[in-house]
């Protein structure tokens, strides 16, 4: 449930150096890390400026309480799973670890007569215009004797916390306008608004030896502070140090979800970011079991579902695979959002109301339900999920859809085809014959969002990408689509153009690009790389024209030189994970079809990787593997990519390039035999669709 980050205020996630930025280079707000203090909850990686939260900052100082907000450059950063310490210009050393409802920080002084901890429990958001998250109401209560404990709503929500600070001999109060209250216990806010919001919290100062170590436990709960103090005991124990303790359980919890997915082989480089990417596809959704403030009852409860129009392509499939029960778990939350607030949810974060992102896409949570149904995944109560999902499907977009079978913006049109695809596979499963037919029906309504006449989407209007973007997604009818376009031969040829072969090289924008530059930039109707998620799909669409060869090519540049070790070694925005999860799989030689219970099968970046899927391995081997460098390694040019020459799947021939995930959640073995040259595997059949169920057919 819980982050902690140093915290500048800058984008992203408050840690950043950047100022809001949405084309060209971003401008920096400072040319190197510095923060204020450490503040929690942070969204990952996400594109929603100014959604960040960061609430309670903890600032650790030897300045008067006036300088709070003060920004030190941070030094001798160390950065792990579970772990982040940093030494501020003060001196300071700064060490932090979470557990699932907790925080633990602990400081490390220079010799001084009025070292302070500063809790500001009124900080949120980031540092940019319009960027300040203000909190609506809020209580502080100093207990005492190292305790203190309050509730701050922000965004419609309750969060409490109960901290503890093992400081004997150290004086604790309340401040208020950076001015201390001597002798108060309480400090209560009602209604506060952007202009009477001063800034106010807890404070505790006394002398420090050189080298004392200063100990902060925070518990935190969205139902009240007696939960915050519950959560804290059970994590924590009763006044004692808690941070190795917090820190070993929180590391072991991470090596064994990262050791989910083993590979052999690579360079220290290419493991180094697979594992990073592994870790980054496993930090959201945060799970907060029995802390919804939103209905009364226990049990799971999710958020910063964050976005899900990029995690239900790639990251829920591999929360399926290496984290079955957790997937589950997550389902059963989204249904009980359902369930209390009348709509499945695109995105979900630690907010009430109606920001839940709908503008970017429609009905997405029936894709992770169909595959997790196929999958027989939990013990869901089916009939009841199928309840929601059909009733789901005509809220929002969907009512015109239901209508008209045609809804702006076109991308909307995909979203509600393929759910309503989705949702008569799993009210075919349940015996729903009549239902499952009327939804089939609606399903065939894809291609009302195609011109015949192009191949490409109808003219409309596109979130976070163009029409060329956006006609490549990968349907449940790639047959119909491919025939739509004129056949594999001009389909192929789209995407060719698409991906840019043959093309000259693109100049990037610079910072503040005007706007006849960027003009030409969206002119060229190209791949913008993986820099944002409408395009992850794209190119395994390659796979359906008979053409695995173009699939493997554009994969393996992507993998060499898109992704990299240190800073800024993402292409783009991670979006809660999507983009690393497309890594991951990628790097695997398999791309899941969310909602189909597909996987597609491409050449792999390791030797050997081995995927422990429900109690079951499923191993993924090669011969003719030749080992390959990133662009962190040094590159000047990409190395040739490798071709599936052959494949045997459990000791049996493999003709064609796909598989049922089900395979691979049973465990199996799956050899790739590869080369240096293009092949005849799996040119000769096609991925099942709608129109082509067989999975066959011969290139057009």
């Amino acid at each position: 449930m819980v982050s902690a980050c140093a915290y500048s205020g800058a984008y992203p996630t408050g840690y950043g150096l950047y100022t809001k930025n949405t084309e060209g280079l971003p401008e920096e707000m400072f040319d190197r890390p510095q923060a204020s203090g450490f503040t929690h909850f942070q969204q990952s990686g996400t594109g929603a400026i100014r959604k960040y939260y960061n609430y309670v900052r903890v600032t650790p100082m030897v300045q008067p309480l006036d300088t709070l907000g003060q920004a030190w450059p941070l030094h001798d950063e160390v950065a792990e799973a579970g772990y982040y310490a940093a030494t501020l210009d003060t001196g300071i050393r700064c060490e932090i670890t979470v557990g699932e409802k907790v925080a633990v920080h602990r400081y490390t002084f220079p010799e001084h007569r009025s070292a302070r901890i500063v809790v500001d429990l009124s900080c949120g958001g980031l540092a940019i215009d319009h960027g300040h998250t203000v909190p609506l109401r809020a209580h502080v209560e100093s207990i005492g004797h190292g305790r203190a404990q309050g509730t701050v709503v922000v965004e419609g929500v309750p969060l409490s916390v109960y901290i503890e600070v093992d400081i004997p001999g150290w004086r604790q109060m309340l401040w208020h306008d950076r001015r201390l209250i001597e002798g108060g216990t309480r400090l209560d806010f009602d209604r506060i608004r952007q202009t009477t919001l001063r800034p106010f919290g807890l404070l505790f100062i006394g002398p420090a030896a050189a080298g004392q170590s200063v100990e902060v436990r925070i518990g935190f709960s969205l139902r009240g502070c007696e939960q915050a103090r519950a959560n804290l005991r059970r994590e924590c124990g009763e006044g004692t140090p808690a941070f190795g303790n917090t820190l070993a359980r929180t590391k072991d919890r991470w090596r064994d979800h990262v050791g989910r997915i083993e590979v052999e082989g690579g360079s220290p480089a290419r493991r180094q970011v697979f594992a990073t990417a592994l870790y980054h596809s496993l930090i959201k959704p945060c799970f907060a079991d029995d802390e919804s403030p939103f209905w009364p009852t226990s049990g799971p409860f999710a958020f910063d579902v964050c976005t899900m129009w990029d995690i239900y392509k790639t990251q829920l499939p591999l929360l399926a695979a290496i984290c079955p029960d957790r997937a589950v778990d997550l389902l059963e939350s989204l249904i009980r959002v359902c369930e209390e607030e009348g709509n499945f949810p695109i995105g979900y974060r630690m907010a009430r109301g109606a920001d839940r992102f709908f503008r970017q896409a429609s009905a997405l949570v029936h894709t992770a339900l169909a595959d997790a149904h196929a999958l027989g995944l939990g013990d869901l109560d089916w009939n009841w999920a199928l309840v929601h999902m059909e009733a789901d499907l005509r809220r929002m977009y969907g009512e015109d859809f239901y209508e008209h079978g045609v809804v702006h913006p076109i991308s909307h049109t995909l979203d509600l085809a393929y759910a309503y695809h989705c949702t008569a596979g799993v009210a075919r499963a349940l015996n729903d014959g009549p239902l499952a037919d009327d939804l089939a029906a609606r399903s065939h309504l894809w291609s009302n969002a195609f011109d015949p006449a192009t191949g490409l989407l109808l003219d409309s209007s596109f979130y976070e990408g163009g029409k060329w973007n956006y006609s490549f997604r990968l349907l449940h009818d790639m047959a119909g689509r491919i025939a739509l376009a004129g056949g594999d031969d001009a389909f192929v040829a789209m995407l060719d153009a698409f991906f840019g072969y043959g093309a000259q090289p693109v100049k990037q924008p610079g910072r503040r690009p005007d706007p006849a530059e960027m003009a030409i930039g969206y002119a060229l109707n190209r791949f913008e790389g993986l820099n944002n998620e409408p395009d992850m799909e794209a190119p395994w669409s390659y796979h359906y024209a008979g053409r695995p060869d173009r699939t493997a090519e554009v994969v393996h540049a992507a993998l060499t030189w898109q992704f990299g070790t240190g800073a800024g070694g993402l292409p783009g925005n991670d979006d809660s994970g999507g983009l690393s999860s497309w890594y991951v799989w990628a790097s695997l030689g398999l791309f899941p079809i969310a909602g189909q219970n597909l996987f597609l099968v491409n050449a792999p970046a390791f030797a050997r990787a081995t995927i422990h899927t429900g109690g079951r391995d499923f191993v993924i081997e090669t011969s003719g593997h030749r080992e390959t460098p990133i662009g962190s390694d040094g590159l000047e040019r990409v190395p040739p990519p490798q071709y599936v020459q052959s494949a045997r799947l459990n000791g049996k021939p493999l003709d064609v390039a796909h598989l049922r995930a089900s395979d691979v959640h049973a465990g199996g073995r799956l050899h790739l035999e590869l080369g240096p040259e293009p092949s005849a595997w799996g040119r000769d059949s096609r991925p099942p669709s709608l129109s082509d169920p067989t999975a066959t057919g011969t290139s057009t």
